[in-house]
Parts: C-alpha cells; sequence; structure tokens
C-alpha cells in the first residue's frame, strides 16, 4: 500500500537525489578558484611548479618570473620542475599545483597565458591570458602571477605594487619608488634636502611628502606619470607633514603647526583648510584613515606619552587605544579594517606591533634585533613592509601580518626609511 510514509521517503530521496546532481554538475565551477585563509600561522603552503613556458625561446625567463611573483606572496613554496622528468610525475615531486604556460611573440607584441592545474583532483582551472608589447613581459608576467594568486585567495596579487621611501643614496633624503621586487628604481625628489614621509593617493597616481627645502617643513603633491608638475599643497608656518588621503581622494589629513601645537587638519585637494580636528591636546600627528573612511587612528602625547588614538570622524570622539610600550607611534590602519599596526618602543628597542581595532593585548611582529620603523600595510593586508636600522645601516623589509617570513625586500646603495606600500597597479 502507498502510504504518506512512503511518500516522505521519496521525497527525502528526491531531494538528495538533486543535491547530489548539483554538486557533481557545479564541481567545475566550484573548481576554478581555491581561496585560502593564509592568515593563520598554522595553514601549510602550497607546493607549486612552474615549469618554462612553451612556445617561446624566453620561456625559460617567463617562467622564473613567474616564480619570483607568486614566492613573493609568502603562502606558496615554489618546487623544482625539473624534478618531475618527463613524465611530469607531479605527484612525485609534492606539487598541489602546476602552473602550464605558454607565449607567442608577433610584430612586436606578446601573448603569455597560464593556468593552474590542481594535482591532487587532476583539474584544469580556467586559462588566464594578457597581451602588450614584447618589452612589456616581466609586466604581462606579474599580472598572470596576480591572476593566480586570485584563484588562490579570491583577491588579487600584489606583485606589481610598488614601495615609496626615503633614501640618501644620492646625498641627501630625497623620495623614491621601486617595485616590491627591487627593480625599475626611481627617483622621484631632487631637492637636495630633507624629504620624509611619502604618502601614495588612493588610486597611487599621486604621491605626497614633506620637504625642508625651502627651509621650512612644506607639503608638497607630485603626479608620478609627470603629466602635472610638482605643486605645493601647504606652505603654511610650522610643521606641514605627514598626509593621509581619504579612501575617496577628495581630501587628506595632514598635520600643521601654524598656531603653536601640532594638531590635525583637513585639506581639500588644492591644500585649503576645510576642518580642525583637534585642538589643545597635546601634540597630535600620524594619522591613517580607516577603509570605510569614517574613523582615523593618529598619535597624541595628551596622556603623558606618545599612544595611538582613534577618533571618529562623524562626531570628533577619541578613545585611547595602546597601553603597553614606552612609545607607540606611526599607526598604520589594515585595509582588512581589524587591525592597526604600530612602532612600539619596548625594552631599548624599536618593534612593530599589530592591535585589534577593539583593543586588546596587542602582537609583536618582528622579532629580530635592530631597530623597526614606519609599518605599512600591504594593499592585500596580509604583509607589513618596514624600516630596519642594524648596526648603523637602514634597510626596508617586510613580514607576513602573523609575524612568519621576516626578510629583506631589496639592497639599494645608502640607507632607506619611511616605506610605503602603494595600492595595487590598474
Amino acid at each position: 500500500m502507498y502510504t504518506k510514509k512512503h511518500s516522505s521517503l521519496l521525497s527525502i530521496l528526491f531531494n538528495f537525489t538533486l543535491v547530489l546532481l548539483f554538486l557533481l554538475f557545479s564541481s567545475p565551477v566550484l573548481a576554478e578558484r581555491i581561496e585560502l585563509d593564509i592568515a593563520s600561522s598554522g595553514v601549510r603552503k602550497l607546493a607549486v611548479a612552474v615549469p618554462p613556458f612553451t612556445g617561446s625561446s624566453t620561456g625559460r625567463d617567463i617562467a622564473k618570473m613567474l616564480v619570483k611573483g607568486l614566492d613573493f606572496h609568502g603562502f606558496i613554496r615554489i618546487v623544482d620542475a625539473s624534478r618531475a622528468g618527463a613524465g611530469t610525475d607531479w605527484r612525485g615531486i609534492g606539487a598541489d599545483y602546476v602552473v602550464l604556460g605558454k607565449a607567442s611573440e608577433q610584430g612586436g607584441q606578446m601573448v603569455i597565458e597560464g593556468t593552474l592545474l590542481d594535482v591532487p583532483a587532476n583539474k584544469m582551472l580556467p586559462v588566464k591570458r594578457f597581451s602588450g608589447p614584447t618589452s612589456e613581459r616581466d609586466d604581462l608576467t606579474l599580472k598572470l602571477a596576480d591572476a593566480l594568486v586570485e584563484d588562490f585567495t579570491g583577491e588579487p596579487g600584489i606583485s606589481r605594487t610598488s614601495i615609496a621611501f626615503v633614501s640618501d643614496a644620492s646625498g641627501s633624503k630625497e623620495i623614491y619608488i621601486a617595485d616590491v621586487l627591487g627593480r625599475h628604481v626611481r627617483q622621484i625628489t631632487r631637492h637636495n634636502n630633507l624629504c620624509v614621509s611619502p604618502r601614495f593617493s588612493p588610486d597611487g597616481r599621486l604621491l605626497a611628502y614633506s620637504s625642508y627645502h625651502r627651509g621650512n617643513q612644506n607639503l608638497y603633491i607630485t603626479d608620478l606619470s609627470q603629466s602635472q608638475l610638482t605643486k605645493a599643497l601647504s606652505r603654511r608656518e610650522g610643521m606641514n607633514l605627514a598626509p593621509a588621503f581619504a579612501p575617496d581622494g577628495r581630501s587628506m589629513i595632514v598635520t600643521l603647526s601654524k598656531d603653536g601645537s601640532p594638531d590635525l587638519y583637513r585639506l581639500d585637494m588644492q591644500g585649503s583648510i576645510m576642518e580642525r580636528l583637534t585642538q589643545g591636546a597635546g601634540i597630535n600627528v600620524s594619522p591613517s584613515y580607516s577603509p570605510d573612511g569614517k574613523s582615523i587612528c593618529f598619535v597624541s602625547d595628551r596622556s603623558g606619552r606618545p599612544q595611538v588614538y582613534l577618533m571618529n570622524l562623524r562626531n570628533g570622539s577619541t578613545r585611547l587605544l595602546t597601553l603597553q610600550g614606552q612609545e607607540n607611534v606611526e599607526p598604520s590602519w589594515s585595509p582588512k579594517g581589524d587591525k592597526i599596526a604600530y612602532t612600539s618602543l619596548t625594552g631599548g628597542h624599536y618593534h612593530i606591533f599589530t592591535i585589534s581595532v577593539e583593543g586588546g593585548s596587542p602582537t609583536r611582529i618582528t622579532s629580530g634585533y635592530g631597530n623597526y620603523e614606519s609599518p605599512s600595510w600591504s594593499p592585500d593586508g596580509r604583509q607589513i613592509a618596514f624600516s630596519r636600522k642594524r648596526n648603523g645601516h637602514m634597510e626596508l623589509g617586510a613580514v607576513m601580518a602573523n609575524g612568519q617570513g621576516e626578510r629583506i625586500l631589496f639592497r639599494l646603495p645608502g640607507n632607506q626609511s619611511y616605506p610605503r606600500w602603494s595600492p595595487r597597479s590598474n
């Protein structure tokens, strides 16, 4: 006899079959992206093999550049593709993924394409293809690297980003820019005087900085495409320091001391004062915007020692964030919005710490000897750049946000300081 019990059982079987069919037929789509939580210190690095690209005499060089771009992100371990032999025994060499790529050149133009082979699942992800002048081969390769990182993490990679910094290589402290792999070093200022605090605009087109070349600490901004001349944003008497661009790129917050004590002001992009944010509460410097533009962190000594404070820009309310350490300065708000990195004087040395925006116990990120200063987040929020001073010499480094993978970014003549990470390249 056909009963309600049988009907219920058939309904369950039918629904189960629908779910099973969905999983079976949707698996290729789901396999198009492997999103990983790589913030945890316990996550094993992905083993990736990158054999030479086919179709071009420069295929081996392309593979080498791709390896540099992928390796920079810190969660990938490159395995030697040549160990797989002619039979491409990827499992035998312990590869989780293999980048299979090819390149072609014609009439001064180049096409570079690649895809990920998921070794355990024996599945291919969609092909990524980039084209442009042959002279831009390395940039095309790094575009591919960032696209492959997006397959792993759900957001584009950062191998094509840059670092602005101060260097004394020319004999004076000038502003420079280099890509994160240490290539294409470019001198931005030629004031033959002290320049400090470079800051990128949110779109990466403009760079602001302070210079003493006219005898006062004035604030300047330059178009990095060099389509416009560098112009002064503020030459007010006293300090004109350290702009923090609003996320929408329409205004900035700077420190001015035109009325005596250094205070925070909001300026428009022409340098006109829109609003005064602090007044009569000690020295207020080093603003950094939250990603949503609703708050800033900054440094004030209103409590007696330099500490990091948060300000709600809607109502002006402030609260103390840091409590530990003899001196806490140079805060930088994470692009993820959840943490703030800063420099702390602890036990006679400066180190980089992070703290939740909700407060609580800070986490020490750097661990080597020497002094670590000027933290700046990568645009994906997974790394922090810094300057490190050892034995009288300063150079730039980076560390993963969980404190692992500390290393020097690149080695250049002279001393480097005040690193500032650029936004992603368009």
